[in-house]
């Protein structure tokens, strides 16, 4: 079992719990600009969409469902059949390589981060912690050097050390969705999501956030750190 790919799949929970692709307009100022997504991020209650999740040479694609306050899912395509699921008090993973389930049971002070971030008030605490600036401008530029889809891409700089990315790149398609999330770690890895066809408000049911591990394979608890309860 290669480490890197469980610290990402934690990593990935941790990091979508606190980005949610939200509707938009283009205006004037970044803060502005942001301050809207925050406001329309209160809309939203659930979503659908395929993502790729790229840091290093490691790349992870599947289905992703997220619903308030703190219900996240991925299915996995690459690895196959591999799963996460986290209701931002424990996360669980399962490989189905090496039938392994691996459940982490987070730390308060993670829990309480996890559903505040997954909110209107998560953008504003973005906000707080973050300056807010356009990476090029307020029109859209190319997604990537040789790419004809267009994008607005806003820059958050950390102002502390403490927080978990130094610094975090979102591009909004014309469509008005957070199309990519690039973030950059105190250690300055790269962690790159990438969301695709994103259905808004589809009324998921909290079932599909309930997971039945398969009874044959091997649980290790609380993998990355010990649990506080």
């Amino acid at each position: 079992m290669e480490k890197k790919t469980l610290i990402l799949s934690f990593t990935v929970a941790l990091f979508l719990l606190c980005f949610v692709s939200v509707y938009g307009e283009a205006i004037l100022t970044a803060e502005k600009y942001f301050d809207e997504i925050s406001q329309t991020y209160g809309k939203v209650k659930d979503y659908e969409a395929k993502v790729t999740i790229t840091r290093g040479d490691t790349v992870m694609k599947g289905v992703l469902y997220y619903k308030i306050p703190n219900l996240l899912r991925i299915d996995f395509t690459e690895p196959k059949d591999q799963v996460l699921v986290t209701n931002g008090k424990e996360l669980t993973i399962y490989i189905p390589k090496y039938e392994v389930i691996m459940t982490q049971r987070l730390k308060r002070h993670s829990e309480s981060a996890l559903a505040s971030m997954a909110s209107e008030q998560g953008l504003i605490f973005l906000k707080k912690n973050y300056s807010i600036a356009y990476l090029v401008g307020p029109d859209p530029v190319p997604l990537d050097e040789k790419s004809k889809e267009m994008v607005v891409k806003l820059k958050l700089t950390s102002r502390s050390v403490s927080e978990g990315f130094r610094q975090v790149e979102m591009a909004i398609g014309k469509n008005g969705l957070i199309r990519r999330i690039k973030g950059v770690t105190m250690g300055y890895d790269e962690l790159v999501f990438d969301f695709m066809d994103v259905k808004v408000n589809q009324n998921i049911p909290g079932s599909r956030f309930e997971y039945d591990a398969p009874a044959y394979a091997n649980v290790f608890n609380n993998f990355l750190f010990e649990s506080q309860e």
